[in-house]
């Protein structure tokens, strides 16, 4: 008898512990359009400039806007789910370019290589706020170090020489 009383005063909670969960998924529960100033740093100095992002719904199932917008200038993306559960997603850019992306505690991660050079971006997701970062170097400013010995691999370093960041807060229209 103690257990059913258990069980149906524990059950409720149960099923709104695991209707908050639902609620808190990505990307439903960070959707809206996102407004701040990213700041470039790199070796010639740091410059701000307007950045806004964009994850809203299509007319697709699985597939979000990720709009990344620039000086006023968009770049219109589309974030397509691969696998939700395990995090997987790809960022398509619209014109052949898909850029795998990884989801770890509410943070979009995402690594790439174009013409030369090596691309990480984070994207941390807050409840009305986002962490946008980019970090930039060349390939072929690779470092080698290590190697003296089969103890010691040699390891490649690569020294970031672009920095962009931003705290983008959301709009309140959303």
């Amino acid at each position: 008898m103690k257990k059913i009383i258990f069980f149906l005063v524990l059950f409720p909670f149960t099923l709104l512990s695991r209707a908050q969960e639902k609620s808190n998924t990505f990307p439903e529960h960070f959707l809206g359009k996102y407004k701040g100033d990213l700041e470039i740093s790199s070796q010639r100095g740091t410059q701000k400039i307007p950045m806004e992002f964009h994850l809203t719904t299509t007319e697709k199932d699985s597939t979000y806007n990720y709009i990344i917008i620039y000086n006023k200038t968009p770049r219109n993306y589309l974030l397509k789910i691969v696998d939700q559960e395990k995090g997987m997603y790809n960022i398509d850019e619209n014109n052949g370019i898909i850029l795998p992306a990884s989801l770890h505690n509410n943070t979009l991660h995402s690594f790439f290589e174009v013409q030369g050079n090596f691309l990480s971006t984070r994207l941390h997701f807050k409840k009305n706020t986002l962490d946008f970062e980019i970090l930039f170097t060349k390939l072929d400013h690779k470092i080698k170090t290590g190697g003296v010995s089969k103890q010691v691999p040699e390891v490649s370093g690569y020294p970031i020489s672009v920095f962009q960041k931003a705290v983008l807060k959301r709009l309140e229209d959303n």
